[in-house]
């Protein structure tokens, strides 16, 4: 017996399994399809601006627009290939995989957008794989599930229903009391949201999978009302994330919209796993040490992306915090004090003034408009 024992164990840490491999498969293409909907999606959002009221500020216009669906439609096939990777293999080895996104969605950013990419967000991004893949090689095993009602009986137990109370507790905050007043200028608000739901999603998504993948070999679980519970959670947290992933993308720049959520929806759902499918119970410390520190390394290219936003929208000084001073070829200094800085600004207006000299300059105030974060300015002189 301590033969096939050897054996088994081995098979478990040597050559991954067949399902385990269609899992990575599947989680490796829902990673390409939504980063790629990210950028289309904004793209969407961008034209949507130019003929009604922003996402941002609660218009609709964009349902309009066919990039926007187009986008959409990238999405929805990318979470169904990421639904059914959760049927084949654990969350920790599914979820950190969507770091696959943040190097498409923050490429064609770049490429697209031209929301450019500092150095040091590549480097961002780099960390963030490295992280990934950190996690993945020390992924614990998933455990045999036979029924969605065994899903039922871990997501009832105590520790996990306090896990989900303190999630919707969270959520119902930010959302009817923090973002009225900073959904607009913090970018954590409308991402935190996401997130939050996003692990109790996740969860769902899992039980789902399950009974689906019980259901075609042969074991039918589509009669148990767990079952239908589970969808409509799934239902009811998805349509409350699109809705307010659309408000972050069309708020702020998308290569820092990306990895943050990133980085916010994975650590919340192998917490969420953690607690309610016991993941760590059966691994040593050094095993959970490493998977740590694959957080970590995750992190730090998160904050090197955050960082380096400024860097990325203008080769200067931040717009936020700095003043941009123009010199004109007389030797007159102009000084900027923009009232925000936004991925691209329509329609706004800001006042400059030229100074009084000697040699006969007036003192004349011009419009400046920018856009897509550069700045052109036109001034007369009167002799």
């Amino acid at each position: 017996m301590a033969a096939p024992a050897s054996a088994a164990a081995a098979g478990r840490g040597g050559a991954m399994s067949s399902d385990n491999a269609k899992g990575l498969v599947l989680a490796l293409s829902s990673s390409a399809f939504i980063g790629a909907s990210f950028i289309v999606k904004k793209m969407g959002l961008r034209r949507a601006a130019d003929s009604g009221v922003r996402a941002g500020y609660g218009g609709f216009s964009y349902l309009m627009e066919p990039l926007w669906w187009i986008g959409m439609i990238s999405m929805i096939v990318g979470e169904i290939a990421n639904f059914a990777a959760y049927a084949f293999a654990p969350a920790i080895l599914v979820t950190p995989l969507g770091a696959l996104s943040i190097i498409i969605s923050a490429a064609l950013a770049h490429a697209i957008l031209q929301e450019k990419l500092h150095t040091f967000g590549i480097l961002g991004c780099v960390l963030c794989v490295v992280g990934s893949i950190t996690i993945v090689l020390h992924a614990p095993q998933e455990r045999d599930i036979d029924s969605v009602k065994e899903v039922w009986d871990l997501a009832t137990e105590p520790a996990f229903l306090c896990y989900a109370a303190i999630v919707v507790a969270a959520a119902l905050v930010l959302i009817y009391f923090v973002v009225p007043h900073h959904g607009q200028t913090n970018i954590m608000v409308y991402i935190g949201v996401c997130s939050l739901l996003g692990s109790l999603t996740v969860m769902s998504v899992r039980a789902l999978g399950i009974a689906l993948k019980l259901t075609f070999s042969g074991t039918n679980q589509l009669f148990y009302p767990q079952t239908w519970a589970f969808a409509l959670i799934v239902a009811t947290c998805v349509s409350t994330q699109i809705n307010y992933l659309n408000k972050a993308l069309d708020t702020f720049n998308t290569a820092v919209v990306s990895p943050i959520y990133y980085v916010m929806f994975t650590s919340l759902t192998i917490i969420a796993s953690v607690i309610m499918f016991k993941d760590w119970d059966h691994q040593n410390p050094t095993q959970i040490v490493t998977e740590m520190c694959g957080f970590l390394t995750i992190l730090s290219g998160t904050f090197l992306l955050h960082k380096t936003k400024d860097m990325a929208d203008s080769p200067g000084q931040s717009l936020s915090t700095r003043r941009l001073k123009h010199a004109s070829q007389n030797g007159f200094a102009i000084e900027v004090m923009p009232l925000k800085c936004q991925d691209y600004v329509d329609d706004e207006t800001f006042t400059l003034s030229i100074p009084k000299a000697d040699n006969g300059y007036l003192k004349e105030e011009h419009p400046l408009r920018y856009k897509d974060s550069s700045f052109t300015s036109t001034w007369h002189q009167i002799g």
